[in-house]
């Protein structure tokens, strides 16, 4: 994670929602956004524009006028955004304990057969890597 990254302020539930919606697309306008996260909850087209204001002038966001249209993509990749994020989590919640953290996930909603396929590959690859020079 670069400089600029890790001094960007950390994002609310609902700014983390409006990003994903932005990084699935690669680039919205409000409305694609708004339709997005309006298939899941109620919420207001214009609470979605403000927030989505807010996450560019953070710098979370980069709009790009196309005519009457704004359409914005994300000035930081999902992948870092979520390392930090599960990485503050993992301090805050959890006394810095990865294990602690996969303990409760494992007991709070279990995992599928294809689930566990996966993270056992992604353990094996995170040793692989650790164990060469």
């Amino acid at each position: 994670m670069s400089k600029s990254e890790k001094e960007l302020p950390s994002l609310s539930e609902a700014q983390l929602e409006i990003m994903n919606a932005v990084w699935q697309a690669g680039e919205a306008t409000v409305t694609d956004v708004w339709n997005v996260i309006a298939r899941t909850r109620p919420v207001a087209r214009n609470t979605v524009l403000t927030l989505m204001d807010r996450l560019e002038r953070k710098g979370w966001l980069k709009r790009r006028a196309a005519g009457q249209a704004h359409y914005y993509s994300a000035a930081v990749p999902r992948a870092a955004t979520l390392e930090g994020v599960v990485q503050r989590l993992v301090d805050a919640a959890f006394a810095g304990s990865a294990e602690d953290l996969v303990l409760a996930l494992l007991q709070g909603r279990g995992l599928s057969d294809e689930e566990v396929k996966r993270i056992r590959q992604l353990i094996d690859g995170a040793r692989n890597r650790r164990k060469k020079p």
